[in-house]
């Protein structure tokens, strides 16, 4: 079992920046592909970025390619996502979930196994 806490949410005006953090239990957290995906009010949750074990890899959904970087600290158990140039259509619910598998930067939900309770970003105009 894994369990994913979030944090690094908040408010913050267009243009600004934010840094979510997502920190995993137990000792399988580097041989695990990681993702983000957010979910904002009255959509459905969409993927926005995934990191391979050793985060030589990324994936990007287009709509944060550019602004948003998924990063990880394997010692850490950490999983960031640095997010710049923030727009009022990024304010969702970010989750950060786990695959288990060790390979396939996936962008659906089913594809994932464990999921963090969720941190609200808020991007005002």
């Amino acid at each position: 079992q894994v369990q994913l806490v979030e944090s690094g949410g908040g408010l913050v005006q267009a243009g600004g920046s934010l840094r979510l953090s997502c920190t995993a239990s137990g000792r399988t957290f580097s041989s695990r592909v990681m993702g983000w995906f957010r979910q904002a009010p009255g959509k459905e949750r969409e993927f926005a970025a995934a990191i391979s074990t050793s985060g030589s890899t990324t994936r990007y959904a287009d709509s944060v390619k550019g602004r948003f970087t998924i990063s990880r600290d394997n010692a850490k158990n950490t999983v960031y996502l640095q997010m710049n140039s923030l727009k009022p259509e990024d304010t969702a619910v970010y989750y950060c979930a786990a695959r288990v598998s060790a390979t396939g930067l996936a962008q659906y939900q089913y594809e994932y196994a464990y999921w963090g309770q969720g941190t609200q970003v808020t991007v005002s105009s």
